[in-house]
């Protein structure tokens, strides 16, 4: 965890924050980003795109981190 650089970090506190949005959606039908930024507003679609992407670029390093 010491060799994470910025985009890491980032990229990790975007899945994080997916995974629990998506948690509180399966649980209590409650989806906090719609409520914090409203139902497929441009921030909202950011927000959810960022995630994506987010989720992509760990996959891709997960990768990287099993051959080191």
């Amino acid at each position: 965890m010491k060799n994470l650089n910025v985009l890491d970090w980032i990229t990790l506190i975007l899945v994080i924050i997916g995974g629990v949005n998506w948690g509180l959606v399966g649980f209590f039908n409650f989806d906090l980003v719609a409520t914090i930024f409203g139902n497929m507003t441009l921030i909202s679609r950011v927000i959810y795109g960022l995630v994506g992407l987010s989720s992509l670029y760990l996959l891709f390093m997960l990768g990287s981190f099993s051959k080191k």
